[in-house]
């Protein structure tokens, strides 16, 4: 008899000083949620109280160290007023927008429970299709030179991943393990989108684009453009350069002989005369001459 009072004492006493006695808990199955732009979300959130049969339920939104309201006080804040639903502790959000994503909090208080507040965070991505890419092809350049081609989407969510095409096929990744694509001298990257000759060859003429695709919505490609690799003129830079020279020469001697002429002395007047000297010709000019025959 006394070891059953005693049990039934141990009983209550473990009872009470459970720390799960009396507690809120606070429960997601979704911890992270994913939609489409414009779609709806569903942030469920599930709650248990042992005392208090209507608890306190509020939802917060929490972006880069701020904490702003979402449901509280039994009314959802002006952002979401209108599109957003709460039945029980669970918030639905209608045509959501890239400004809904982040982390979202569900707290539920009760001041009868002796653990009196429970919360979970849920995270909410909203995915964005791809857009169609921005593209940057060169219409020509000239073969041994370094040729990059770039290619963006800035707007998908997750970030696209981009391929390029060459006259409508698919370029390989490069690889050491298939012989046949250890001798591409192009790089590929799939994450930048950066499509990289070095150096480029007259093979690598074509039309190329590219196309973005992060899985959520179509792959979305750019317009094509034809790009033109042509061999360096070396006979042509050299008749370029000699012409150069030539030029040049036509008017150091221009110069020179309108020097000699005295056309660059100051207060020229009259002819001049020169008695040739190297680097340093005596000058007599036309007006000294008749001066000296003066006297």
């Amino acid at each position: 008899m006394a070891s059953g009072r005693l049990l039934c004492v141990s009983a209550l006493l473990a009872g009470l000083l459970s720390p799960r006695a009396g507690a809120v808990t606070v429960s997601t199955d979704t911890p992270i949620v994913e939609v489409r732009e414009d779609g709806d979300a569903v942030l469920n959130c599930h709650f248990k109280t042992e005392i208090d049969h209507s608890p306190r339920i509020e939802w917060k939104k929490m972006s880069r160290g701020d904490v702003s309201f979402v449901f509280y006080e039994g009314a959802f804040s002006d952002s979401f007023r209108g599109r957003a639903e709460i039945s029980g502790a669970t918030v639905t959000l209608r045509r959501v927008t890239q400004q809904d994503a982040g982390m979202f909090r569900c707290e539920v208080s009760s001041g009868l429970d002796q653990v009196s507040l429970g919360e979970t965070n849920i995270t909410l991505r909203v995915l964005v299709p791809p857009m169609v890419p921005s593209c940057e092809i060169p219409s020509s350049a000239l073969t041994g030179t370094v040729v990059e081609l770039r290619c963006r989407d800035r707007q998908s969510v997750p970030p696209a991943t981009y391929s390029w095409y060459k006259d409508g096929q698919a370029l390989p990744q490069p690889s050491t393990k298939d012989p046949h694509l250890t001798n591409i001298t192009y790089r590929l990257d799939p994450q930048t989108g950066t499509l990289q000759f070095n150096p480029v060859s007259r093979a690598d003429s074509g039309q190329y684009h590219c196309e973005a695709n992060n899985r959520v919505g179509e792959p979305k490609s750019c317009i094509g453009k034809y790009m033109q690799i042509d061999d360096l003129n070396v006979a042509g830079i050299v008749a370029a350069v000699v012409v150069v020279l030539l030029v040049v020469s036509l008017c150091g001697l221009g110069i020179c002989y309108a020097h000699r002429q005295g056309y660059f002395h100051k207060g020229h007047r009259g002819r001049s005369f020169w008695i040739p000297q190297c680097h340093g010709a005596a000058h007599i000019s036309s007006q000294n001459l008749h001066r000296t025959d003066d006297t």
